[in-house]
This record gives C-alpha cells, structure tokens and sequence, in this order.
C-alpha cells in the first residue's frame, strides 16, 4: 500500500513537472514570437534599444561613397507606390526610373530588404540596376516603413506580397522583364518567390544575397549563435512557436524552407554570401544552391564578408559578377565607352 502510495506521488510529481516544462516553453515561445515576428508588441525588437554586436555593425564599407551617392539619388528620384495584399493589408514601396541614357524597354528589377530594414537600404542595389536600364521597385516588407501588417513571415507572407508585385508590373506592361534581388529576409523572399508555381513568366532571374535555407535553421543558427541556447531547449521552443505563427499569422516555419522550394525554381539564380557571416550561417549558400533545380545557377562567396556586407567588402568583385549575370540573362550589350551608365571608382 506504501509503494502504491509512493508511487502515484511519484507519477503526480512527474506529470506536475511536465506541465511546468511544457508551461515555460510555451512562455519562451510566445515571448520569442512577439519579440521578432509581432513588431507592434510591447516585447518587439522593433521596440527595443539593444546594440548592435554583430561583425556587420563594425566591419568597413569600401563602398561608403557610392553608397552615399545612391541614397541621395534614392530620396530624389523616388516616387510612392501602393498595393493592397489579399489579406487586406496596405503595402508601399518606392518606383524609380532607369538612371542612363536610351534604356532598354520593359526592364524591371525589384529589390526586396532585410528583417527590421527599409527599401532606402537598397538604394545601392536600384542605383545599379537603374544604372543597367531597369525601372526599379523597392517595397517595403510588411509591417516595415510605410507597409502595413501586424506579423512578419520571415518570406513566407512576403513572397506572397512579392508575387502581387509582379503581377502588378505585368498588368500594366505585359512585355515586362523582371529581375528579382533581395538581401537577407529579403533574399529568402526571393527565393520562395522563385520556386513557387504562381510566379509570372516574365520573371528572368533572382539574386539571392545571404539569405537563409530555411526559418527553422535560421532561429536554430541564432540561437545558439547569438543566444548560446543549447539544440535541446531551443528546437521544442521553435516548433512551438512554429504552431503560434500558424494560428497568429497563418504561415508556419516550414512554409519558409527555401532549399524545398528551390526544388521548383527553373528560372536562372545567383546566390551571393559573406563568409565571415555571424547572423546567417555562410553554410546556407551551398545548401541553396545544391537545392536549386534551375539549370543556370550561380554561386559567389564574398571572403570576409559579414552578414548583408558582401557588396561592401568587395565591391569590384561583387558587382562585376552581378552585372555580368544580369547582362547576360537580360541580353545586354555592354557599353560603347562611359556615356549614359554610372560608373563608381
């Protein structure tokens, strides 16, 4: 009787235990999806003060006066642009015209930012491909500038937003060749956007600059990289919040897995990444561009590099190999001499 006793102490105790397991990973989960994934929460990122302490915070620009330059062509030339989401939310971005003499017509690139980033950090990138002959789009992701939104979909929402974009161009010109490129989320967006079935025609090529394999790998990455979780709390706390973010938001993180969508992508892709990378892990660039099933793929890593830094690292070799795939994709003859492109030392 005593050890019958003891023993159903025992499995209360147990049972008591795993509630209060269960209770405080929940409670992470729920407070990690306000603070990355909810920007209007009182816990958000958005919201918060702390410094930045990655290598990307500290390393130097070698690109700092072209990137100047772009940002006061970006504020001058910008002109606003709407578009309502499926879900009813309220998108924005900036259009801006080609930036040379004679462009080519119906060229169009669209440049996706990063997590908690605004279009005017891809002032650089629109500057170049305006400089190429493309009329540029720059939105901001939801929930970010003047985009409405109340969750962000690390790609999973935004490439659905990405896709509207595109359609919309088409709308207005169905000869439109389009090229998509994105940092970061961005680039995540980019390539979920590149594999899904839904993706217009008149989409040539993508360029994908750091981005994730998936969003599971990614919170694993950062939280042992940033957090130094252990792998044994911290994948039960992303699964749950896996399942928050589909009740929430209506994604969950498998939705995000760019190496399964990449499985699809038939369209040519040139996947960039810093080496020296501490938010996204470098290894993502080799499992994307395993994963891709297109037969023009491309790979470029930049040595030394931190996250979002290859372009500035060095930007010889960086823009040398983007403007030699998007001339040869988008069959432009390069220029007879200086006149009419924008050239930057």
């Amino acid at each position: 009787m005593v050890q019958h006793s003891k023993a159903k102490t025992l499995a209360v105790g147990l049972f008591c235990g795993g509630l209060a397991v269960a209770g405080s990973l929940y409670a992470a989960a729920d407070y990690l999806f306000r603070f990355v994934l909810e920007p209007g929460s009182k816990r958000s990122l958005f919201k918060s003060n702390r410094p930045d302490t990655t290598l990307a915070a500290r390393q130097p620009h070698h690109d700092a006066a072209e990137e100047a330059e772009a940002v006061r062509w970006f504020d001058n030339a910008k002109r606003g642009v709407t578009l309502k989401a499926p879900d009813g939310t309220q998108l924005h971005g900036w259009m801006l015209d080609p930036d040379c003499i004679n462009p080519p017509h119906h060229l169009y690139a669209i440049c996706c930012h990063g997590f908690s980033g605004d279009p005017k950090e891809m002032a650089k990138y629109a500057h170049r491909f305006a400089g190429l002959g493309f009329t540029v789009l720059t939105p901001a992701s939801r929930c970010h500038e003047l985009s409405g939104g109340k969750y962000i979909g690390m790609g999973a929402l935004e490439h659905r937003d990405l896709l509207q974009w595109t359609e919309t161009i088409v709308g207005n010109d169905p000869k439109a060749q389009i090229l998509l490129d994105g940092n970061s989320m961005g680039a995540a967006t980019v390539m979920l956007a590149a594999g899904d079935p839904n993706l217009p025609k008149n989409v040539k090529a993508a360029i994908a600059d750091c981005g994730y394999s998936s969003l599971e790998d990614q919170f694993l990455y950062n939280a042992r990289n940033l957090y130094h979780a252990p792998a044994f709390l911290a994948k039960p706390v992303i699964r749950i919040m896996s399942s928050i973010a589909h009740r929430r938001a209506g994604y969950d993180f498998r939705e995000a897995s760019c190496v399964e969508t990449l499985h699809r992508t038939s369209i040519p892709m040139l996947f960039i990444h810093g080496s020296a990378d501490d938010f996204v892990s470098p290894a993502s660039l080799e499992r994307n561009f395993r994963a891709c099933a297109s037969p023009i793929r491309q790979k470029l890593m930049i040595s030394g590099a931190a996250h979002a830094m290859s372009a500035s690292t060095d930007p010889a070799r960086y823009w040398k190999t983007v403007t030699a795939f998007v001339r040869k994709i988008f069959k432009l003859n390069k220029p007879k001499g200086l006149s009419g492109y924008i050239v930057f030392n």
